[in-house]
């Protein structure tokens, strides 16, 4: 079902989402070559919850009888689509990519949710490499510039979509964008991809969404790892992620996961 928030609620998401945002750069700012990535989720869990958040992530699953994601950050390197677990012994090497996805609850009892996502690079990269998050990342500014009241979410899968293939890459079609707010994850469903068989949703004023293509280099096919949470593309190939948080306002819209 899809959910309407309230001028005050889209205020109170708008407050969090700085929060968020805040956290993700301080994050963002510690990314290095020898740094453990259980060190990068320290950093977000603490400048949430000192902030009068709680990560959203942390224990994520509980409820549906399995067992909870277990850090604040989904840290996702290299061929790692989504979902990377942060608090693994890992550490960054000069040349990875990382997948920093983040969402908190604010206030920390009984509030409402964002999340974002962007994409890193650890030192210094490929010109592949960088050309596949700067494509992803213009793919969500182009998306975010049509939302608006009337336009459907078909529209904004397809720009997401030409813009991404336009330039050689594939769009991840396991796994899709969202409603959120009131839980981490709410209908409706924002895919990255154009299918008919989806249903085209128009979008209203109170509607908060999150879009955030998910591209690979190579194909778009997926698998999770043993781990029962971190997405790979199933050619091992790189992928990148980018997420906002976006309400849809009577002009327009606004982005609030900006720090």
């Amino acid at each position: 079902m899809i959910t309407y928030k309230t001028t005050d609620d889209i205020a109170l998401m708008k407050k969090g989402g700085s929060i968020l945002a805040a956290a993700l750069l301080a994050v963002q700012s510690a990314v290095k070559p020898g740094i453990g990535i259980h060190g990068l989720d320290r950093i977000a869990r603490e400048y949430i919850e000192s902030h009068g958040g709680a990560p959203a992530f942390l224990g994520y699953g509980t409820a549906r009888g399995v067992v909870g994601y277990p850090s604040t950050l989904c840290i996702s390197i290299n061929d790692e689509v989504v979902h990377g677990i942060g608090i693994r012994d890992i550490v960054l090497h000069e040349g990875d990519i990382v997948g920093l996805d983040i969402g908190t609850r604010y206030p920390a009892n009984d509030g409402l949710y964002t999340d974002m996502a962007v994409t890193v690079g650890v030192g210094k990269i490929s010109v592949d490499a960088q050309s596949l998050i700067d494509v992803t990342r213009v793919s969500l500014d182009r998306a975010i510039a049509l939302v608006r009241p009337g336009i459907s979410i078909h529209e904004i899968s397809k720009e997401v979509q030409g813009y991404c293939e336009g330039h050689g890459y594939s769009l991840i079609r396991d796994l899709t964008g969202h409603g959120v707010g009131f839980s981490v994850h709410e209908d409706p469903p924002v895919p990255n991809y154009f299918d008919e068989r989806m249903p085209d949703v128009i979008l209203k004023e109170g509607m908060v969404i999150c879009i955030e293509p998910m591209v690979a280099m190579g194909d778009w096919h997926v698998f999770t790892d043993t781990d029962e949470w971190t997405v790979r593309t199933a050619d091992h190939s790189l992928a990148a992620h980018f997420e906002h948080t976006i309400a849809v306002t009577a002009g327009g819209h606004e982005i609030l996961t900006l720090a």
